[in-house]
C-alpha cells in the first residue's frame, strides 16, 4: 500500500464537501419556507412588511407632472411631499413595465371612488411617455402623478419593487405600507387600514 503524500486530502474528502454544496440551497429554501409558513399561521399579512419610515414624515421630494397627462381636458398635476398633508392620502408607486401593476390597477380605480380618500401616484422609472400612455389605456385613478424618472424619490421612500403603496396620515406621516398588489381578497382589510390612518396614531410594525 502506498503512503499518503503529506498534506494530501484523505480519500473521499472532496465528496462530502460537494454534497454540502448541493444541499445548501435546499436547506436555505427549507428555512425560508418554514418562516413563511409560521408568518401565515400567525395571521400576519405577508404583504405588510416593516418599513423604517413608518411613523416618520414622508421624505422631501418634488416631482414634475407626467408630460401630457390630462384628466377632463386639464393637465394632471405633479406631486411633492408638501401635497401629502391635510387628509388621508394613499400614495401608489407604479410603472408601465410592472406586470403586477397591471393586475392591481382595477382595484386602484375602485379605491379612487371611495369617499374621503385621496389617491396619488408616482410613475417610477418610466421611459419617455410610457407612463402617460399606460394610464390613458388603463384609466386614471390618481388626483396627481409625479414622474420619478431617475428613481430618486423611490430610493428615499425605500421602494425596492413596484407596486408599493404608502398610507399617509393628514399630518404627512407615513402610517402604513403595503408591499405587493391590492386585490379583491385584501381590499377590505387595506381599506380598513386606510380609514384607521385618519383617526389613529402612526402604525408601528
Amino acid at each position: 500500500m502506498s503512503a499518503q503524500a503529506p498534506g494530501a486530502m484523505p480519500p473521499g474528502g472532496e465528496r462530502p464537501r460537494r454534497s454540502l454544496l448541493v444541499l445548501l440551497p435546499v436547506l436555505v429554501f427549507a428555512v425560508l419556507a418554514v418562516a413563511f409558513f409560521v408568518r401565515l399561521r400567525s395571521g400576519a399579512d405577508p404583504q405588510a412588511l416593516p418599513s423604517a419610515l413608518i411613523g416618520k414624515p414622508v421624505p422631501a421630494f418634488s416631482l414634475a407632472p407626467v408630460n401630457g397627462l390630462q384628466a377632463e381636458g386639464m393637465p394632471v398635476p405633479g406631486l411633492s411631499s408638501a401635497d401629502l398633508k391635510g387628509q388621508v392620502t394613499v400614495l401608489n408607486v407604479f410603472a408601465s413595465w410592472c406586470a403586477p401593476c397591471q393586475v392591481e390597477h382595477p382595484m386602484l380605480m375602485r379605491l379612487a371612488q371611495e369617499p374621503g380618500i385621496r389617491l396619488v401616484g408616482i410613475d417610477y422609472k418610466d421611459p419617455g411617455d410610457a407612463g402617460r400612455r399606460w394610464l390613458e389605456r388603463n384609466g386614471l385613478p390618481f388626483a396627481a402623478v409625479g414622474a420619478d424618472t431617475s428613481g430618486r424619490a423611490g430610493i428615499d421612500l425605500g421602494v425596492y419593487g413596484v407596486p408599493e403603496t404608502f398610507i399617509i396620515g393628514p399630518d404627512g406621516v407615513i402610517r402604513d405600507k403595503l408591499v405587493g398588489i391590492l386585490t379583491p381578497e385584501n381590499y377590505a382589510s387595506v381599506l380598513g387600514r386606510i380609514r384607521a390612518a385618519g383617526r389613529s396614531a402612526p402604525v408601528t410594525n
